[in-house]
């Protein structure tokens, strides 16, 4: 089972209707699982994959309902879904909820990657701004779904994880950060595949390009 969560303002039918996903997850003999139909960087379309903690937000579970209750559901309906065999990728927010539910779960994912993800929310406005209203005013909290935090104090990763970067994307400079997840990787000795393609945005066009490279990078994880 292959899981995809969602970037900003998306919906689980964005990815159906643009990425071109389906032929290659035919090819290789796979499910995609859309995760989430979720202000357009708060809130609805916006719940960063975590556990709510403040009281206004404590029913935004969005991390347990992906890690937890989505398998849970898709074995009991699905019984020939072999849903002990998985793993997870998404584009920036979605690529975000991505890295971090990995990395917090090496256990339960074969690979991971990622579309242009929010790779350190912890000091970009989105992730600032969500974790916030989402989580309190306690920094360590926002660690805790913060992939360059996390991928700092992991040793055990043993699969490459993938990330493919537009050149062109708008939000790189403030917002994405690659490159402090690419540094902390580096120090924390975890393999990673970091390719900026030039000309691209962060739009699904640029998703839809590479879209197949991720479906195979996971489908021969999974075959392991």
């Amino acid at each position: 089972v292959l899981y995809w969560l969602s970037g900003l303002t998306c919906t689980d039918e964005n990815f159906i209707a643009k990425s071109g996903a389906q032929r290659a997850a035919s090819a290789e003999g796979g499910l995609n699982v859309e995760g989430e139909a979720d202000s357009w960087d708060f809130g609805v379309g916006a719940g960063f994959y975590l556990n709510a903690t403040q009281e206004k937000w404590k029913n935004w579970r969005m991390y347990d309902y992906v890690v937890k209750e989505l398998p849970k559901l898709l074995s009991e309906n699905f019984p020939q879904l072999e849903t002990s065999r998985a793993s997870i990728f998404g584009h920036s927010m979605g690529g975000h909820g991505a890295l971090t539910i990995y990395l917090k779960n090496l256990d339960k994912y074969k690979s991971v990657s990622a579309f242009a993800p929010i790779c350190n929310p912890v000091n970009c406005p989105w992730g600032q701004k969500a974790f916030t209203n989402y989580l309190g005013s306690n920094k360590a909290d926002w660690e805790e779904y913060d992939a360059t935090s996390l991928v700092s104090k992991n040793k055990n990763v043993s699969a490459t994880i993938l990330i493919d970067q537009g050149q062109d994307d708008k939000f790189l400079p403030d917002q994405l950060f690659p490159n402090k997840f690419e540094e902390a990787c580096r120090s924390a000795n975890v393999a990673l595949l970091l390719r900026f393609q030039p000309g691209y945005d962060h739009s699904y066009f640029f998703i839809a390009t590479f879209i197949d490279d991720h479906i195979h990078h996971h489908a021969q994880a999974l075959r392991l």
